[in-house]
This record gives C-alpha cells, sequence and structure tokens, in this order.
C-alpha cells in the first residue's frame, strides 16, 4: 500500500487535508441523499445500464494515445456497466445500501473460460471503473491477452467515482513557508491538520467510518454473488494489493489466482510507512548518483558516485536556505523540490539529471526548461468535463486513517520528521512530519489478515520506494504466497513491461509463475 496520491503525498508533507468547497460540490452525490434503506434478505443482483459516452478530449486526459482512441472505442462497445446494491454498513445488512459501480469485458474465448477476474485498484481512493480497458485489454499486446480467458471485472470502490461517495466541504490546510521547515511552522501546520480532519470526520461519520478495506473486500464479495460467479481472481495494484490480501483472508473459498503488484505491507501504520519508504528512497538514490556519475560529462554533478551525493545534499541544504521563486512555476523551489527530483525513479533519471544540473548554476527569474517540465505542472488543475473520476482524496484520507495505527501526537511525528532528514540528506526533505491523521475522530478499524493455502503472487520490486521490497517478504510470512521479484524500481510496472506482462498473464492460464523479471529498463 503505498498511500501515492496527491493528498496523501501534501499531507504527509503538511500542506494539503482535504478537497475544496469547489471540489466538494463536484465531487458526487452525498451518502445522506445517495444511501438508502436496504433490503432485509435477498441475493445481490447487477442492475445493468448503458456505460457513459466520453469525448475524445477525455480519453486523452486518461492518457489514451490518439492512436488507441478507436480500440478504447471498440471495446467500450464491448463492456458492459452497472451497480451492485450493498449494506452501508455490513454489520446491519438490512439498513441503508449503497450502489458500487461495475464494469465487466467479458472473455473473447467463451469455449475455454477459466473465470472471472476481478482489478483492485490503488490510491486507496482510485476509480478502477475503466480498469478492464485501461489496464488490461488496451496496456499492451500482452495483457490483452487476458481478457481471451477471463473475464475482467472493474469496479470503483464505495467512495469513489461512479459509486455512491462524499465529499469533505472544508478548505485545504495552506502550504508552508518556503525553505527549511522550522517547529514555529510545523505546530501551526499540525494545528490545522487537526481542525480539518475534525470536520472532516464528523461531518459524516456514518458514512465516512465505513470507509475500510474490509468494507470493500465485503462489498467486491457481493459483486462476486451478484455477477454469479463461484470466485474470483484478483489482479491488484497498490492499495488494491491490501485489498486483495484482505479478501483473499476473508473469503478464502471464493479466491481463486491472485497477482498482487508492488506489495503493501502487512500493516497499517502510517508512521512506518514513511520511514521505510524514505530508507527505501534514499538507497534507491545511492543507484541514481552512480548512474549520473558514470555520465559527469553530461551532468556534471560528480565523477563517483559519492561526489554526486554530497553534491545534491549540499544543493538541497542550498536551496532551503535560499529559495527561488520563479514567475513562470507556480511551486518555490526550496530544498523539498531538489529532494523530490533527487527520489524520481530510472524512468526519470534523465530528466531528473538534467534539472538537477540546471539548478546547480540557475540565475534569472524564470526557471530553468528541465526543471520547469518537472516541477511545473499545478498539482491540481481544472478536471475535463466528463472525465471518470480517477481519485477521491476524501475517500484516501477516510481509509489511511480508519487504518493507521498511529496517528503520532506532535512531538513524536516532529522527533521522527527531523530524523528522517538528518539520516537521508538527498531525498529526506521530499517528506514532511506524519501529520495526515492528527486529530482524525473516528475509531480504528484494522482488518485481521489470515495465511492461506490457495494460489498467491506477491510481485516486490527490488527497488523501490512506494511499496518497498522488505514488504513482500513481510507478508509473505503473514499470509503466504510465492514472491515474484522485479529488479527495478517502478511502482506497479509489471503489467506495463511486456515481458514480466507475458508470466502475470501465463501464471492466470496455467497457475505456474517464474521467479521474476527484469522490469522497466535503466536508460543507457
Amino acid at each position: 500500500m503505498t498511500y501515492r496520491t496527491s493528498l496523501t503525498a501534501l499531507a504527509l508533507a503538511g500542506l494539503v487535508a482535504l478537497p475544496s468547497p469547489a471540489a466538494a460540490a463536484d465531487a458526487g452525490p452525498d451518502a445522506s441523499t445517495a444511501a438508502t434503506p436496504g433490503p432485509s434478505s435477498g441475493v445481490s443482483s447487477v442492475h445493468w445500464t448503458s456505460c457513459p459516452d466520453y469525448s475524445d478530449e477525455a480519453l486523452l486526459s486518461l492518457r489514451v494515445t490518439e492512436e488507441q482512441i478507436p480500440a478504447f472505442r471498440a471495446l467500450m462497445k464491448r463492456l458492459e456497466c452497472g451497480t451492485v446494491s450493498v449494506p452501508l454498513n455490513h454489520r446491519d445488512p438490512g439498513g441503508r445500501t449503497i450502489d458500487i459501480a461495475v464494469t465487466r469485458l467479458a472473455a473473447t474465448d467463451g469455449a475455454r473460460r477459466l473465470g472471472a477476474l476481478a482489478v483492485l485498484p490503488g490510491g486507496p481512493g482510485n476509480s478502477g471503473y475503466l480498469d478492464p480497458i485501461l489496464r488490461a485489454a488496451l496496456r499492451n499486446q500482452e495483457m490483452a491477452k487476458l481478457n481471451e480467458r477471463y473475464d475482467v471485472i472493474g469496479f470503483d470502490p464505495r467512495g469513489v467515482g461512479y459509486s455512491t461517495k462524499v465529499a469533505c466541504p472544508i478548505t485545504p490546510v495552506g502550504p508552508q513557508e518556503p525553505g527549511t521547515l522550522t517547529e514555529e511552522a510545523a505546530r501551526k501546520i499540525y494545528a490545522a491538520q487537526i481542525a480539518a480532519n475534525q470536520r472532516c470526520g464528523r461531518s459524516n461519520p456514518a458514512f465516512l467510518g465505513q470507509l475500510t478495506t474490509e468494507n470493500v473486500a465485503e462489498d467486491l464479495d457481493l459483486v462476486r454473488t451478484a455477477l454469479g460467479e463461484r470466485t474470483l481472481n484478483l489482479l491488484g495494484f497498490s492499495w488494491g494489493t491490501r485489498l486483495g490480501m484482505v479478501y483473499r483472508s476473508r473469503f478464502p473459498e471464493h479466491t481463486g489466482r491472485a497477482f498482487l503488484d508492488s506489495v503493501a505491507p502487512p500493516w497499517t501504520r502510517l508512521d512506518q510507512h514513511m520511514k521505510d519508504s524514505a530508507e527505501a528512497a534514499e538507497r534507491d538514490f545511492g543507484r541514481m548518483a552512480a548512474w549520473l556519475a558514470r555520465r559527469d560529462e553530461t551532468y556534471g554533478l560528480g565523477a563517483t558516485a559519492r561526489q554526486v551525493r554530497e553534491g545534491v545534499a549540499k544543493l538541497v541544504r542550498a536551496y532551503d536556505t535560499n529559495p527561488k521563486i520563479y514567475t513562470d512555476l507556480r511551486r518555490p523551489v526550496d530544498g523539498s523540490a531538489v529532494a523530490d527530483l533527487a527520489r524520481r525513479n530510472s524512468t526519470e533519471w534523465t530528466r531528473a539529471g538534467r534539472a538537477l544540473a540546471e539548478l546547480r548554476t540557475a540565475t534569472g527569474t524564470t526557471a530553468p526548461p528541465t526543471v520547469k517540465e518537472l516541477l511545473g505542472a499545478p498539482m491540481t488543475g481544472t478536471p475535463v468535463p466528463g472525465v471518470p473520476e480517477a481519485l477521491n482524496m476524501t475517500m484516501n484520507l477516510a481509509v489511511a486513517c480508519n487504518e493507521d495505527g498511529s496517528r503520532a501526537a506532535f512531538d513524536t511525528a516532529w522527533r521522527d520528521y527531523q530524523r528522517l532528514v538528518k539520516r537521508h540528506p538527498a531525498t529526506g526533505r521530499a517528506w514532511g512530519p506524519g501529520f495526515m491523521c492528527a486529530g482524525w475522530p473516528l475509531p480504528v478499524q484494522q482488518a485481521t489478515l489470515k495465511r492461506g493455502g490457495g494460489s498467491l503472487v506477491l510481485a516486490g520490486h527490488l527497488h523501490e520506494f512506494m511499496s518497498v521490497y522488505d514488504w513482500t517478504l513481510q507478508t509473505r510470512r503473514a499470509v503466504g504466497g510465492t514472491v515474484y521479484t522485479v529488479a527495478d524500481d517502478v511502482h506497479v510496472s509489471t503489467t506495463r513491461v511486456p515481458e514480466c506482462a507475458a508470466d502475470v498473464v501465463r501464471y492466470f492460464e496455467t497457475g505456474r509463475i517464474g521467479r521474476g523479471c527484469a522490469g522497466s529498463a535503466i536508460p543507457s
């Protein structure tokens, strides 16, 4: 589980709490009106409806290329769309209900059909509605084969997208002043985060308190029942790996083959999550530093990995001491921005290296070109009309905080942050104090994981920091399974790399898996 979304990354830095009132008004039906009295008994069924229609502009914003648009539209003609009614509170099955949006892309080779495979989205809070197309049929030629023998199932978890959801109608916590974060400034951010979290949590506790991974797993099993499937096979990404673990623990008899990519830890403490991730990010920067050193003639950052490390750490300190405000860049460039460049994964080393080199000699009032390219995009933007919601920030916050077993007090979070920055001089400033769940007023709810004997593959990426490789090993000890090692640092890259994707498809067809794959290639 990575909590990798824009909300979480900013909240961990103490910059953001929740969507603005404008975003809240746009985020979908309020649960108080969308939830309705539920049936006292009966078997779930899918209420099939027509699928949405998307403009070319909307598809481009979903990263569908112009060349892929005709294929996407052809797949949409095959896609089935509907909703399944589930209890808001699974402990009160006769109470209010909410709708879970579901999609199905039926197997093209019905005579050799192996069953249904549910794609489990990341986040928490990411949409999975179009995943049968975007993560399977349209991803690459290898992944497209998955749909030959499997019905591929997508869904929006409760609180997301076309499913019933809410939004906290409060103003985000404002950004800190650029430069070194002082204790005084941190205390103000902490107090603002507490106030924001309490307003959010108390705005609709009946709904927000039911946003947990375990409840999403319960919803998914009702989706399985509604589809008439005896078992579900699972393909999970990021937080979806946590969902897969919980589903498999809760419903082992209904779980078929499961492949979980970029594996979450078997625990839900955000303080430990950030500590482990920060250590992995600094460690991976060592690989980047060695790569840059071998190309010193191009980047001029040092002829050895040690020189690059020391130079970047010096650059972090320099920009914290003297932050720069560029007229064409919304984000101030301080130590946190430099550290953000230093923790980029290998697919971005070329551009990150150029940006770091530019910052060593930058002058003038406008940002250097690569710095602007990497740091210039606004953190939030005006959505394209008709685009399905990619991330629900309220769901992201609620699931993370409902399950966070730490919720550290200020003194503890501040001490941990200072240690983190000191221990990780190149990348540590990209993080912030662990204030995300401070003051969250709802009780901690944690699912129980159980070992199982069914087929399970845990894909861990050897060098990534968003889902640390050691978490894969910890998870295997907790729930069992086979470790599949991807020798890269790229989050959930397995199905994007054709050689690795071929292993994923082969696993779902045969139940057999190798030891791993190379993953995303390091730039030459």
